[in-house]
C-alpha cells in the first residue's frame, strides 16, 4: 500500500490551489505537520500573507499539527497584533521614535504566547483564530468564526466569538482517541487504516493499536 508522497507541494494533479502545507511555508516561525493542506480560492501563497502581525521580535509561533484542514481565507492573528491593554490608552506612541521612544519603558506589550493548531483540525472557510489560541486535536471550526479563547478537542465551535456548538463523540470516545494518536503512527499503518479513519467505529480502530 501506498501513501502519498507528503514532500510534494501539490498532490492533487493538474490543481495548484491545495497544497501541503510544510512544503510551502517558508517563515521559520510557522511550524506545520505532514499532510496538513491548505486550500485557496487563489493562490497557497496567500496562507503566509493571512499570518497577520508575526514579528520576530514577538517571538511567538504558529504551531499546526499533522492532518489539519485549512480553508481559504482563514486568517491567524499574532501577538504583533497586541497594544497596551490596562493603560490610559491603547496607543502605541513608542513605535513612531522621537521623544516618544521612552513611552514603553519598563512596560511590555500583552504576549499571550504561541498559536497551537493540534491533529486533525478543521478550520473553516474565512475564520480568524486569536492570539495564543490553542486548538484540541479533531476540533472543527466553523466558516467565518473569531476563535478568542481555547477550543476543547474534539469539539465543533462556530460563530463571533466562537463557542462550542457540542461534542462529535462521547467523552469516553474522546479520551480513546486522544490515547491511539492515530497522526503519530507511521504512515503505513494508517493508509492501512484508512477505512477504519474514515468511517465511525473507534473500538475498531482502537483495536490497530
Amino acid at each position: 500500500m501506498e501513501a502519498p508522497d507528503k514532500h510534494i507541494k501539490f498532490p492533487l494533479d493538474n490543481y495548484d490551489r491545495l497544497c501541503f502545507l510544510k512544503n510551502v511555508v517558508t517563515n521559520p516561525n510557522i511550524i506545520v505537520g505532514d499532510y496538513t493542506y491548505y486550500d485557496d480560492f487563489e493562490t497557497v501563497e496567500n496562507f503566509e500573507k493571512n499570518v497577520k502581525y508575526l514579528f520576530d521580535f514577538t517571538v511567538d509561533k504558529l504551531i499546526i499539527g499533522k492532518f489539519c484542514m485549512i480553508a481559504s481565507d482563514v486568517t491567524f492573528i499574532m501577538n504583533g497584533a497586541n497594544h497596551l491593554n490596562n493603560a490610559i490608552t491603547t496607543y502605541p506612541f513608542a513605535i513612531f521614535g522621537k521623544d516618544w521612544t521612552a513611552a514603553m519603558e519598563g512596560k511590555e506589550y500583552p504576549q499571550k504566547g504561541n498559536t497551537v493548531i493540534g491533529n486533525d483540525v478543521w478550520i473553516g472557510y474565512g475564520a480568524t483564530i486569536m492570539p495564543g489560541v490553542r486548538i484540541g486535536d479533531g476540533a472543527i471550526i466553523a466558516t467565518n468564526s473569531v476563535v478568542t479563547k481555547d477550543v476543547a478537542p474534539y469539539s465543533i465551535v462556530g460563530g463571533n466569538p466562537a463557542k462550542e456548538i457540542r461534542k462529535r463523540f462521547s467523552e469516553a470516545d474522546i479520551e480513546k482517541l486522544l490515547e491511539i494518536r492515530w497522526w503519530d503512527w507511521p504512515i503505513e499503518k494508517i493508509t492501512q487504516n484508512v477505512q477504519n479513519l474514515t468511517g465511525n467505529n473507534i473500538e475498531e480502530l482502537v483495536k490497530q493499536v
